[in-house]
């Protein structure tokens, strides 16, 4: 049973953040163009502020933010193929450079990148600006939905329990 919603405001926002810090890992693409994917790189979202921001550490002297800032359009492709989640995200990104946001945002995990600790001189922030998005959500897990995927077989109707839709901000 397959579900469209689309999502703007408050609703688009709580439903970026449900799965965007669920999933947590996504490939950040850049050079969107010109790209055959070498620029699309595994990164970890930290954040999804209330606005639709979606926050990540990154090094001063990257790739990623030397492509930024010939390029802001990106897209962050999320997934979790086990569950059925699926998340594409269009954005603008920025580099940013706010110790406050650093602390904020600061994990141990992200000390594993940034050895002189939240005052290493490389770390800075990217922060997308979402503009739109789109989203796949199977309800329940990868055994629940193969039996509901074998009794839709049997049935000939489609049991499996799928939202998607559009989140605009």
């Amino acid at each position: 049973m397959e579900n469209t919603t689309d999502l703007s405001g408050r609703d688009g926002v709580e439903k970026l953040k449900e799965m965007a810090e669920e999933l947590k890992v996504c490939l950040f693409g850049t050079n969107l163009k010109t790209d055959e994917g070498s620029t699309c790189r595994p990164m970890t979202a930290q954040e999804v502020d209330f606005e639709g921001n979606i926050w990540f550490f990154s090094g001063k002297n990257s790739d990623i933010n030397h492509e930024i800032e010939q390029n802001k359009h990106v897209q962050l492709y999320f997934s979790n193929a086990e569950k059925g989640s699926f998340l594409v995200v269009n954005g603008e990104a920025q580099i940013v450079h706010n110790r406050v946001k650093v602390d904020e945002l600061w994990s141990s995990f992200v000390e594993i990148w940034f050895q002189e600790g939240k005052t290493d001189p490389n770390v800075s922030l990217i922060k997308v600006n979402t503009s739109v998005a789109h989203y796949w959500d199977s309800e329940g897990n990868r055994m629940v939905n193969f039996v509901k995927l074998l009794a839709s077989a049997v049935t000939g109707n489609n049991l499996i329990d799928s939202k998607h839709g559009t989140v605009n901000l």
